[in-house]
């Protein structure tokens, strides 16, 4: 409904902007006229069979129901068939022009959104597609609305839930993509950029955005560890070191052949298992984790590896048998889909 109403106000403003009031007016005038001319001349015509008889003509249906018999009728007949129709011709086709307009202007980033509890996307690069896409494939965002904002000719992938705002991160387009109102935003590097410039320009990015919506969940890609504490100072609230995680893939794979294909697979939303994090049912509550978790493998099927304690401010991966569960505690599962629980 929101959505409809909101609709309905872009509808309204497009069309104030365009001045095709005036024609609105002139359609309007010639169809009251039009009927009371016929009711005039037709003197066994009701004004609502008039005004019903001109807006079928003006459309052009001709239903052939009503038909005027009289001289000065078919006069009237004449002039709202070549008026009328030429002025609903134009005002339709102003209408459509608008709508093709805009189309074209929110492809080429140039308007602005009307979302809210959206995921925002601060950059665009060669991985920008996947991670749309993965988003996509889990049912907790496969509708949520994306708005990227980023420095390129246009929308770069064809999603009726994306949003696209052209230019640079800063105030204005951040505002644009409504900021205010995001659930996450997600900061990618500038590969266009040496790895110093472009850990620079998302440290930035990501203090810009933080000054905004402190309280918008920021996921930032570094490119060099040396600049995380940098990026901490900023505000940010998880990142994620490109050359270091590829790094400790690459040992993994020396180490424990074969390994990081099941590390891509928990990862990736595409295939298999995934991983994925649930609040605690009340009813595990003062259980212990070992407890919860064979309760969760041999009625659900999923596999829970490891606990975020809330009150801690931290990740346990394999978690101590007798570890007692809090009820704002999360569960770190391995599942075949995002688990209801």
């Amino acid at each position: 409904m929101l959505h409809f109403l909101i609709f309905i106000k872009k509808t309204i403003a497009l069309i104030s902007r365009q001045e095709i009031f005036q024609v609105i007016l002139v359609v309007c005038c010639v169809a009251l006229g039009g009927s009371a001319g016929l009711v005039y001349f037709e003197k066994n015509t009701e004004f609502s069979d008039a005004l019903w008889w001109v807006v079928v003509t003006m459309t052009t249906v001709g239903y052939g129901d009503i038909s005027p018999a009289t001289a000065g009728g078919r006069l009237v007949a004449s002039a709202v068939m070549i008026v009328g129709i030429g002025f609903l011709g134009i005002l339709t086709a102003s209408i459509a022009s608008i709508f093709v307009e805009n189309k074209l202007l929110e492809n080429k980033g140039m308007k602005k959104t009307y979302v809210k509890d959206h995921i925002i996307i601060c950059g665009w690069h060669f991985r920008g597609s996947r991670i749309v896409e993965e988003l996509r494939i889990d049912s907790k965002s496969s509708k949520l609305y994306i708005v990227i904002i980023a420095d390129i000719p246009e929308k770069p992938v064809d999603d009726e839930y994306l949003y696209f705002i052209r230019g640079e991160v800063n105030e204005d387009t951040l505002k644009k993509a409504c900021i205010e109102t995001a659930r996450v935003v997600i900061v990618l590097s500038d590969d266009k950029l040496d790895a110093y410039a472009r850990d620079a320009k998302t440290i930035l990015n990501t203090l810009t955005i933080e000054s905004i919506n402190p309280d918008v969940y920021t996921c930032v890609e570094l490119m060099d560890e040396k600049n995380a504490a940098h990026c901490r100072r900023a505000k940010a609230d998880e990142i994620i070191v490109a050359g270091e995680l590829s790094t400790n893939l690459l040992v993994q794979a020396a180490l424990n052949h074969g390994i990081t294909r099941m590390i891509s697979e928990l990862v990736s939303n595409r295939f298999g298992e995934d991983l994925y994090k649930v609040d605690v049912p009340s009813r595990f509550s003062g259980q212990t984790f070992f407890e919860v978790m064979c309760d969760l493998k041999e009625n659900h099927g999923i596999l829970c590896i490891g606990i975020e304690d809330l009150t801690g401010n931290r990740f346990l991966a394999n978690p101590d048998k007798k570890y007692i569960l809090n009820k704002d505690d999360r569960l770190i599962v391995i599942a075949s889909k995002r688990p209801e629980i």
